[in-house]
């Protein structure tokens, strides 16, 4: 027995069972792990590209002119609610814009440029023209067209006030109309002192007279900024006028039979306003 075993082979210790490698149990295999700014470069560059994208959203609104009107309507309405409540108050600014839409197409009709309609709480509105007119008549039509859109405007509503019966439908025609008339004074830079620019414009001189009358008899911040305005652009367009320049002395030359038409759109404007307000016109029983 002993000597059997002594030709056996030595016994060789059994290894410790070792744990499996990650290829062992069908794992791919291990990659380098990427850097931290490589795993952000995707994300960054998505982000990016939108932030070019609404840059380039931001640049096209102004040219779109959307953030002018809309914003400065929404706070003229929300101005004027103050007063008169959200629905008179929202009544009152879209029949504003119809009135400077009136002054919009015009001037595009003249291929004049100008700005976007421009709202200012308890100022109305405003299209500030970046250059002028090709000539006087041009500019009377420019001025009589926001009066005739609103004019119209304002005329729409009065089949709904006979349907209705609602007279709130009567106040707000009634109002669109008064702003209207106001608007025809012979006064710059209302529009009835563009429509004297064609007609006749020494009545600048009389408006603004009646003017001052009217603010010494009724102070009202609104009568105060439009004499410091129209006298700076009265004493302009007047100095302009009598320079002698040939260029200006151009632009005041009107025809007699366009003076004549000009003339018969303001004043039958004036009447048909005034017996628009009258027919209108609803007496407020006082307890």
């Amino acid at each position: 027995m002993d000597q059997r075993l002594e030709w056996l082979p030595p016994a060789t210790p059994t290894p410790a069972p070792q744990p499996a490698a990650p290829e062992d149990v069908g794992l791919p295999p291990a990659q380098p792990r990427a850097s931290s700014a490589k795993r952000l470069a995707g994300p960054l560059a998505v982000l990016a590209a939108a932030a070019a994208k609404l840059k380039g959203a931001l640049l096209l609104l102004p040219k779109l002119k959307i953030l002018t009107t809309s914003g400065t309507m929404l706070v003229s309405v929300a101005a004027y609610s103050l007063i008169w409540g959200w629905s008179f108050a929202a009544g009152f600014v879209l029949l504003l814009l119809v009135h400077e839409m009136g002054h919009v197409i015009q001037l595009r009709r003249e291929g004049v440029k100008a700005s976007a309609p421009m709202f200012i709480p308890f100022l109305g509105a405003a299209v500030a023209m970046k250059e002028m007119p090709r000539d006087a008549l041009a500019e009377a039509r420019v001025g009589l067209a926001g009066p005739v859109l609103g004019s119209l405007g304002a005329a729409a509503l009065v089949p709904v006030w006979l349907a209705t019966g609602n007279d709130f439908w009567a106040a707000l025609a009634f109002t669109a109309l008064f702003l209207n008339l106001i608007n025809l004074m012979p006064v710059l830079p209302l529009d009835g002192g563009r429509a004297m620019a064609a007609m006749a414009p020494w009545m600048w001189f009389v408006g603004f007279g009646a003017m001052i009358a009217l603010t010494i008899w009724k102070p009202n911040p609104i009568l105060i900024l439009i004499l410091l305005v129209g006298g700076m652009e009265t004493w302009r367009r007047w100095r302009a006028r009598r320079s002698g320049a040939e260029a200006d002395a151009a632009y005041y030359r009107v025809a007699p039979r366009h003076r004549l038409a000009v003339g018969a759109v303001y004043v039958g404007l004036i009447v048909a306003l005034a017996v628009g307000m009258d027919l209108l016109h609803i007496a407020r029983e006082i307890p």
